[in-house]
Order: C-alpha cells, then sequence, then structure tokens
C-alpha cells in the first residue's frame, strides 16, 4: 500500500472564483483561544439525512419542531457539505480530519487504521471522557461483529454496533462479546442511553465527548414506529422538480417513510436537547446535530448516496456553543467539508489537533465572532459501488462545489455544470453551453488544485482498489458478513 500523508502546506491557488479553502491549520492553533474550562462535545449525527429535508430549510412535507427551535439557536452551516457521500468514508474523516485518499476510506465496510489519531484520541489526552453510541461502520470486521477496545479508536464509553438498518431488532457489544439488544426502534433507546450518560456525570468528573449516531432515517423507510408513519400520507406530499416522470408513485412511499423517521428523530432531538438543558450544562457544551451524508430518494431518477447532486452531497450542519458563540443563531455559507469538522471542534473545545489533520479550522473566526470565509469544496466518488455501481450510472468522478456553481469532471472530461442560483433543482446541465465556457474553464482550474492539494491523480476505481488491496466483488463492494 503506498504513503498517502500529505505534505501540510497552504493551499493558495488563485481563480478567478478566489482563494480555495482547502487551507489547513496547523498543529495546535486553536490553543490561542481556550476556553477557562474546556466545554463538553456532543456530536448527533444522522444516517442519510440530506439538508433539504427539515422545516427551517423549507421543506413543504416534513414538521421538525425541535430541529427548527436548535435552528434559531445555533450557527446553521446552509452550505455544509459531505465531500465524499458514503457512510464509512464520512465517519472515518469525521475522526481523522483527513481527507479520503489520505486514509483510503473510500468504499464502505473498510477497517480503518487503528494507529490513526482520531479526535477521541485527542480529547482524552485533553482530559475528556469519551463516549459513543449507536452505528459505527469503521472496524471492517463484519457487520454484526463485536469490536475490540483496540478499535475503538479512543472511545471508552461504548455501546455499538458495527452497522444494521434493521431499527426494530437492534444489537449492540458494550465491553464484552455479549451480544445486547436495543429496546423497540433503537434511535429511541439510543438516545435514552446518551440521555443517562449525560445525567450520571457529576461536575467534578471533568469534561466528556459524547458521540451518538443514529441509522435512521436510512432506508428501510417503512419500519418507523407506527405513530410516526401515520403522520404523512404519501398522496399528500410535495415532489421536488427533479423527480421524473416514473417515479412519482415510489417515491411518494419513500419520502413518506423517510419523513416518518426524521419525525421519529426529531422527538429524539428534543428529548435529548431537554435533558442537557435540565443537567445544566447547555451554555458549557458544543452542541452539534448533522448527518453524514444525503439522499437522493428519486431526485434527478436516482436513489440512495455518492451521488454529486445536491440532494446526496449537502446535509444540515447545526452548531450551538452559548458560552462562547452566543444565544442568538445566524446562517453561514462557508462551505464546511468533512475533513474540517476535526480540527474545528477541537478548536472550539480548546484543544490542539496533530499534524495529520488537513481539514480547515474554523474556531478562530467562530470564537472571535466572525462568518468564516470559505468558497468552495472538494467532492469525491472514487469507486461507484453499491446502489450506484456503473451498470446504475456511477462513475469514477470529481467535483467542485461553490455556492452558485457546482462542476463535476470524470475520466472522460467534464460531465456536470449547474447554476445553483438560476437552477436550484439542477436540472439543466450546462456544461457544454458555449455561453458557460468560462465558468467551466476556471472551475476546472479550481478542481485541479484541490486534486494536486490532495495527491489525486484521478486514477480509475480498479486502479485505487489494487494501490489500497483491496478485496471487493464486480461491483466494487467489499465483502462484508453478519
Amino acid at each position: 500500500m503506498q504513503n498517502h500523508n500529505l505534505d501540510r502546506r497552504e493551499f493558495l491557488g488563485a481563480t478567478a472564483l478566489g482563494a480555495a479553502a482547502l487551507a489547513v491549520s496547523g498543529p495546535g492553533s486553536a490553543q490561542k483561544d481556550e476556553p477557562l474550562s474546556k466545554p463538553n462535545l456532543i456530536y448527533v449525527f444522522a444516517d442519510q439525512w440530506r439538508y433539504q429535508a427539515a422545516g427551517y430549510a423549507g421543506d413543504p412535507n416534513v414538521a421538525t419542531p425541535n430541529l427548527d427551535s436548535l435552528e434559531k439557536k445555533s450557527l446553521n452551516f446552509e452550505y455544509a457539505v459531505s465531500g465524499c457521500p458514503v457512510c464509512s468514508p464520512y465517519r472515518a474523516s469525521l475522526l481523522t480530519g483527513q481527507y479520503w485518499l489520505t486514509n483510503g476510506h473510500f468504499l464502505n465496510d473498510l477497517s480503518l487504521d487503528p494507529g490513526v489519531t482520531s479526535i477521541a484520541d485527542v480529547l482524552k489526552d485533553a482530559g475528556y471522557d469519551t463516549a459513543y453510541i449507536g452505528k459505527w461502520h469503521l472496524d471492517g470486521h463484519g457487520r454484526s461483529n463485536f469490536i475490540p477496545r483496540e478499535r475503538r479508536q479512543g472511545f471508552d464509553y461504548w455501546k455499538v454496533l458495527e452497522c444494521t438498518h434493521n431499527y426494530n431488532e437492534s444489537y449492540y457489544f458494550a465491553d464484552s462479546d455479549e451480544r445486547l439488544k436495543w429496546e423497540g426502534y433503537d434511535a429511541i433507546a439510543q438516545t435514552r442511553d446518551a440521555e443517562n450518560y449525560i445525567r450520571g456525570r457529576k461536575e467534578s468528573d471533568g469534561p466528556f465527548a459524547l458521540f451518538l449516531s443514529w441509522g435512521p432515517p436510512h432506508a428501510p423507510y417503512e419500519t418507523a414506529p407506527e405513530r410516526h408513519r401515520k403522520l404523512y400520507d404519501p398522496q399528500d406530499l410535495t415532489l421536488a422538480p427533479n423527480v421524473p416522470p416514473g417515479h412519482e408513485v415510489q417515491a411518494r412511499e419513500d419520502l413518506a417513510g423517510y419523513y416518518a423517521h426524521i419525525a421519529a428523530l426529531d422527538d429524539c432531538l428534543g428529548e435529548l436537547l431537554k435533558t442537557i438543558e435540565e443537567a445544566g450544562i447547555e451554555d458549557n457544551t458544543v452542541f452539534v446535530f448533522t448527518s453524514d451524508h444525503g439522499d437522493m430518494l428519486h431526485s434527478q431518477g436516482s436513489k440512495k448516496k455518492q451521488q454529486p447532486w445536491d440532494e446526496s452531497l449537502r446535509v444540515p450542519f447545526l452548531l450551538r456553543y452559548p458560552e462562547k458563540l452566543g444565544r442568538e443563531g445566524r446562517r453561514l455559507d462557508a462551505l464546511i467539508n468533512t475533513p474540517d469538522l476535526m480540527p474545528t471542534l477541537l478548536g472550539l473545545c480548546g484543544v490542539g489537533f496533530p499534524d495529520t489533520v488537513e481539514g480547515r479550522d474554523y474556531s478562530k473566526e467562530l470564537l472571535a465572532g466572525k462568518d468564516p470565509v470559505c468558497e468552495a469544496a472538494l467532492y469525491l466518488c472514487a469507486a461507484p459501488f453499491g446502489q450506484w455501481t456503473r451498470e446504475l450510472g456511477g462513475r469514477e468522478c470529481r467535483g467542485v462545489r461553490t455556492h452558485r456553481y457546482t462542476y463535476v469532471r470524470d475520466l472522460e472530461g467534464p460531465w456536470l455544470l449547474y447554476d445553483n442560483a438560476e437552477d436550484p433543482y439542477q436540472i439543466f446541465n450546462i456544461v457544454k453551453k458555449a455561453e458557460h465556457s468560462k465558468v467551466a474553464r476556471e472551475l476546472d482550474e479550481r478542481l485541479n488544485a484541490f486534486l494536486a492539494q490532495t495527491n489525486d491523480d484521478f486514477a480509475s476505481a480498479e486502479e485505487l482498489i489494487a494501490r489500497w488491496g483491496y478485496e471487493v466483488d464486480k461491483n466494487m463492494t467489499v465483502r462484508y458478513t453478519g
């Protein structure tokens, strides 16, 4: 396997569209802003919850009262993206602050190197207790198998299963290989466990970092609690204009179930926020709600994730920290990407980060009350697999998402260009329109700069898989058991 560690240097790629957003911060750069007492960190993320599916985001169908209330008190990164929008790649980047061709996680069901420095490792060294509850999907030794402590990436409190989407027959492991079962709908039970963890702590225990990873609203869509399923009639739903003819019936059925899962999670979020308030830790807690990636749900005639369209790429990202960031929410337009999360969270906690981190630290601007400026984010699909195989239209591609444009190149050359201001549903591909050739060239230059910064030679999927020594089937899916 080749060495994919990057030389850390500030990216100064000047194009007509402005400075790129891939500049990285040095180790320990956030320590100058260290709070008097380190805050707690509670990081809640769902699986496959797209940005558009929230009341505050303008979805005409879904009711998310607790999420909408949180948004009013949070920094809302409206242009947060999941740059490699797949479960395992997102999680590996979240924990390491690295891009996907550095840590090698560009497919699902791979095993993250236990020798990497994770966000939990750094927080433990800074005196934090660390906890993880829910879906993991980073072990690569079978989706239903026990994960020993040495492969937990620094998390101590542990109630985890590698991966399941059977939300009503859901199991987990703690400190032994005894298989335990979540009672009822697993997201509700996992949230209660997180609440118990919070209630059980004393002020003298010091700060903690709790990660709560829900499996819904990922398919199967029809398995939310009955009381939540009753809230949504498929016939009453309004479909986006980029859902093509022939997909309407199934789109309505899937969306009704998807929204039912979201309704259940919104209830969970409300209970968790209430517990935080009752525990008296709200002011000195960095609280994040987000998702690992989105879900196409028949937009563009497609399903699931990996894909370069906004339904797959954009995710909700709400950040609340009253003690340092204030109580009034506001909306930010920085294109924060997954590798940026680890350094930014550590910076907000007053903790330095190692030089293995590649993402950008936004904490200094945020703590100073400034809106971060970040005008572009990298998108990558190194190997299409699963629900987006080549037979289903998948392809190796790289892209740039700016506020106005989405530009994507495949192995054959320019593939997609959307003017997101004029065409928010990305219906009209203008990549071959002569009047947009200058914009396409500028975006292509920016993409080339991103690729150079991340040491990405845009190899074929087969070549990348061979470099890393992965074993995959004909659809480039890593074999998993259980």
